[in-house]
């Protein structure tokens, strides 16, 4: 249970992040926010480790689990971070979403084949839920977007589509296939490695980015950064910040087959942070109701394992044996 409220908490914290950043790439760059974001997660996540006394936690990982939790932190600090931020100026958080879903496949793929994690009717129906609540408003977003498209006045900001999903699908290669490393470089060492583990991940994101300033130009580009966009990434490092917190929490306790699902919820938030934040630069549509009740019941059911709902619920002797199945 308390997995999963740490993989609600991150999928909130992330949708917070999702709309400070699409502010800040209006008129920002995709560089310069990664310029801001990416370092800041060092210096926080230092603070956090020293704040909860898990500095002792730091030095427990054996070097096969600094480079398990070093890949993950280049996989979704820097590739799966660079190609969210493209997709997010191109079409925006909200038109983002579906092609951005493909991280729960391959996630849960390799957490079937790398880590042996079991896939039962109760998640499976809980995964359908979550992914498919959200896309009930999005594909409807989708085709009023496209619809609308030509209609749009010169000068009314128009998605780049191409760009935006090519990106976005190339994020879920990052996102996707990061929390496998992190659960490798944890392997339920318990919530204080939780705390310490995304350090070392920002340590290794920050020092590969740092390659890229080494381009002729790049320095200056970021240094180029408007205050009014330095001021949404500054905020968008913050709340990735507290997102990462929850994910790798999350992470060091629960199976990654449970946390990534859950995370889902990102796709609601975004919706409602999206409205408040960012009316003019988005793609809204109906069934925000609909979609946020299906995509919590999904939560609810990846929250509860077998065990807990057959000890509570006196079902027929088929059922519970349909519910007992795992794969593979």
């Amino acid at each position: 249970m308390l997995g999963a409220l740490f993989s609600l908490l991150a999928a909130f914290s992330f949708a917070l992040n999702n709309a400070t950043t699409r502010r800040g790439v209006v008129g920002g760059t995709v560089l310069q926010a990664m310029g801001i974001t990416v370092p800041m997660g060092v210096p926080l996540f230092l603070a956090l480790t020293l704040a909860f006394d898990q500095w002792g936690a730091l030095f427990s990982f054996t070097p096969r689990a600094i480079f398990y939790l070093s890949i993950a932190g280049v996989l979704h600090f820097v590739w799966g971070r660079y190609c969210n931020y493209r997709a997010s100026k191109a079409i925006g958080a909200n038109l983002q979403g579906p092609a951005s879903q493909t991280d729960l496949l391959f996630t849960l793929l390799l957490a079937v084949w790398i880590l042996g994690e079991k896939l039962t009717p109760l998640r499976v129906v809980g995964i359908v839920l979550v992914v498919g609540g959200p896309m009930l408003t999005i594909l409807d977003d989708l085709r009023s977007a496209k619809a609308k498209d030509g209609a749009r006045p010169p000068g009314e900001w128009r998605p780049a589509y191409l760009e935006g999903y090519l990106f976005a699908i190339l994020s879920g290669t990052g996102y996707g296939i990061s929390p496998i490393f992190v659960r490798l470089g944890l392997q339920d060492s318990g919530i204080g490695a939780g705390f310490a583990a995304p350090l070392v991940s920002y340590v290794a994101a920050t020092l590969v980015f740092s390659l890229a300033l080494l381009v002729p130009g790049a320095w200056a580009h970021l240094r180029a950064t408007d205050r009014e966009s330095a001021r949404w990434f500054v905020m968008g490092g913050f709340t990735v910040f507290l997102s990462q917190m929850f994910r790798y929490l999350a992470l060091s306790i629960a199976p990654v087959s449970v946390v990534q699902p859950i995370q889902r919820m990102t796709l609601v938030f975004r919706f409602f942070f999206s409205w408040w934040m960012n009316p003019k630069h988005e793609v809204f549509g109906g069934k925000v109701v609909l979609s946020t009740l299906v995509a919590l019941a999904g939560a609810l059911l990846l929250s509860l394992s077998t065990d807990f709902v057959l000890s509570r619920a006196p079902l027929p002797a088929g059922v519970v044996d349909f519910l007992k199945l795992e794969w593979p």
